[in-house]
């Protein structure tokens, strides 16, 4: 994801959703691993989708519920990837800046649902 950052917020979730995945696939084969992984890469493909939904709104009313379930997707893709961290010490630099990334986006998403009130 480098140090890049990517100011259309669809390219963006875009990005977060495939490295999550990227890292998903780079992970070791145990049971908690893959289970993991499986919510992570639903949740972080959520907040893009979430968000592309809301764009295509049909009223505020359904921006703002699209942008809440993104964010809200952001926030539980946190907490995959930091159960993931902490159980993949190799990996711990790499799903740092994922974490980061999850964070920024729910910042970005609350400003925004904050603007619609």
């Amino acid at each position: 994801m480098g140090n890049d950052k990517v100011y259309n917020l669809e390219e963006r979730t875009f990005l977060f959703a495939r490295e999550c995945r990227l890292l998903v696939r780079d992970l070791k084969k145990t049971i908690s691993n893959i289970e993991d992984g499986k919510q992570l890469v639903k949740s972080s493909g959520s907040v893009g989708a979430n968000y592309i939904e809301g764009n295509e709104k049909l009223g505020d009313k359904d921006l703002k519920f699209r942008l809440k379930i993104s964010r809200k997707e952001a926030k539980e893709s946190e907490y995959w990837l930091k159960l993931l961290r902490d159980l993949n010490e190799k990996h711990i630099e790499r799903i740092e800046v994922l974490i980061e990334e999850a964070n920024q986006l729910k910042k970005i998403l609350s400003a925004i649902i904050n603007k619609l009130k």
